[in-house]
């Protein structure tokens, strides 16, 4: 069951690339597709930290990992050097669960 499940999810994703390399260019190439292509990756990483801060399985939780995010937007709002805005992350969010 795992192998066939396995398999079935590579051939899943070779096809999915497929259809993105079997696309003309003329679509390609359109104005609105270029926009929509540039902001794609920001909201789905945007949509990655929400959901893996402020989940925890099927529940809402607000914990640690939401004041390592907050710490490390004000590193990035201070212009903090990218290791320094994973540090400051880390390092709040390690201290929280280490007093908590």
């Amino acid at each position: 069951m795992t192998w066939a499940a396995v398999l079935l999810a590579s051939v899943g994703c070779y096809l999915c690339k497929l259809a993105g390399l079997s696309v003309p260019a003329r679509v390609v190439a359109a104005p609105r597709v270029q926009r929509v292509a540039a902001l794609l990756p920001v909201a789905l990483l945007g949509a990655l930290i929400a959901t893996q801060t402020f989940t925890d399985g099927r529940e809402l939780v607000i914990d640690a990992r939401a004041a390592g995010l907050a710490a490390a937007a004000v590193a990035v709002w201070r212009r903090a050097p990218f290791l320094a805005v994973v540090g400051a992350a880390a390092a709040t969010t390690a201290l929280l669960r280490a007093l908590a």
